[in-house]
């Protein structure tokens, strides 16, 4: 049964879900499926250099010559495509595949041959005799008949390995798509700070010009207007370190994409739900056992030593094979024709004793299997954990999106009040400006519930994952 992230489209829940959240229904709504015959298009200026020992040697190179917007599915599909980690796991895979076949290059016989031609004399001094030339030539051909189950146990263990591999392609495709997400989210969170401190600069420089107007007609103070100019001081001070931040999350996000080096990144799609979660905590977990390739693998890794527990068995056992060989020999200008002639025979072999080493490679292998059974039980008790974990983060983080959206509803008005009561001579600037920093305040919670709900819903995607829904 595939499962992935899904969204629910029932009629009840639309209708509930808009009444619990009205300022949220249009931000929850589930997008169009998009059509998958038609990939996501990303600029080919984007891509890194094909050459991975290239490196730039001038300052010119590593200029950031644009900030380009993207979606999250064209970073995603930057890095499935890009990230060098990614290409490193498909590479070993490619090596497990190699390794399989030769491994599995046992099942057949080797043959090979050999010649050689010989000049032969008495030497430069002694011209008692002419040189003679010779030829001689062989075919040798050599099969394991019978290796105790060493060569059957050899191509399982390659098998294995392949298949730990894969597993371990797909682990880390799972594991780059969630860092890109997550780091998506990061820089969403980013710029969205940049906007809510350059908000909250605009409005503490409305309010010192309010001050100093009214200090000039007589009616405020001098301690309004430094109160004004010191809390415009600490909204360009966050402002400078929320767009310091912005700069290093574009950087790191770049970097999981492996992008250019010529080209920066900012996010084209809004902050909004990213959707809901439609199965039960006890659904989910089971599913996760099911489909998490962590556990494959421990399987996959077990299974890889029960096999080289009876490699080494095998060397006790006795090993027998066939043998054949064929020769030519031609003596030139000796007046005898070419002679040949062939050996077939089968050739066994026996261990009587090798000082336990055999016994003793097997008993290594039996110790990682109980490794290999008891990391298999650490990793499902970590699965169950991180799918626990994560849904308690997506409910909590869900009612904090309705709580946050009421509380900047409010304090919008509230700063609209203030400022009509400041201007009215019956409120303070104080309060003016603790309503400025209580708005700046309500706008990062908000985003920050909406963002903290997306990545425990990406990461409760990841842990209940279907390989066959892919």
């Amino acid at each position: 049964m595939n499962f992935s992230l899904l969204f629910v489209h029932s009629t009840w829940v639309s209708v509930a879900f808009a009444i619990l959240f009205p300022t949220l229904a249009s931000a929850a709504t589930p997008p169009k499926p998009q059509n998958n015959s038609s990939p996501v298009q990303v600029p080919d200026y984007l891509n890194p250099n094909p050459n991975p020992l290239q490196f730039p040697t001038k300052p010119q190179e590593v200029k950031i010559q644009g900030t380009v917007p993207i979606s999250l599915a064209q970073a995603l599909e930057l890095a499935q495509r890009n990230n060098r980690d990614l290409q490193v796991a498909i590479l070993q895979l490619e090596r497990s595949r190699s390794a399989l076949r030769e491994s599995q290059a046992a099942l057949f016989p080797t043959l090979g041959i050999n010649s050689s031609l010989t000049n032969s004399g008495n030497g430069f001094t002694n011209n008692s005799s002419q040189s003679s030339t010779s030829f001689n030539g062989s075919a040798q051909l050599n099969y394991d008949l019978y290796t105790s189950g060493n060569r059957q146990a050899t191509i399982q263990a390659a098998e294995e390995q392949l298949r730990v591999d894969e597993l371990n392609v797909e682990s880390q495709s799972l594991t780059i798509r969630l860092n890109a997400t997550t780091q998506y989210y990061d820089l969403q969170q980013a710029d969205e700070l940049v906007r809510i401190n350059r908000s909250a600069v605009d409005n503490a420089q409305a309010s010192l010009r309010d001050t100093q107007a009214r200090e000039r007609a007589g009616v405020g103070t001098r301690f309004d207007v430094l109160q004004a100019q010191v809390n415009l001081a600490n909204a360009q001070q966050q402002l400078t370190n929320a767009i310091s931040q912005q700069q290093i999350a574009r950087r790191q996000l770049a970097t999981t994409l492996s992008l250019s080096q010529s080209f920066d990144i900012s996010t084209a799609d809004p902050v909004q739900l990213a959707g809901l979660w439609p199965q039960t905590v006890e659904q989910s977990i089971v599913r996760a056992f099911q489909n998490r390739p962590e556990l494959q693998q421990q399987l996959a890794q077990r299974n890889i030593s029960e096999q080289q527990r009876r490699q080494a068995l095998s060397k006790l056992g006795p090993q027998i094979s066939l043998a054949a060989n064929y020769n030519l020999l031609d003596r030139y200008d000796d007046g005898v024709g070419i002679t040949d002639g062939y050996s077939v025979g089968f050739q066994g072999n026996l261990t009587l004793y090798d000082g336990g080493s055999a016994r003793a490679r097997a008993a290594q292998s039996k110790a990682n299997i109980a490794i290999a059974e008891s990391k298999f039980a650490t990793q499902r008790d970590q699965i169950r954990f991180d799918v626990e974990q994560f849904y308690s983060q997506l409910q909590s983080n869900l009612n904090n999106v309705q709580t946050s959206s009421v509380a900047l509803n409010q304090a919008r008005e509230a700063l609209n009040l203030a400022r009509l009561r400041f201007q009215a001579g019956v409120g303070t600037q104080t309060e003016v400006i603790a309503a400025e920093n209580d708005l700046t305040r309500a706008e990062g919670n908000r985003v920050t519930a909406i963002l903290d709900y997306n990545r425990a819903l990406a990461n409760l995607q990841k842990s209940v994952t279907s390989r066959a829904s892919r």
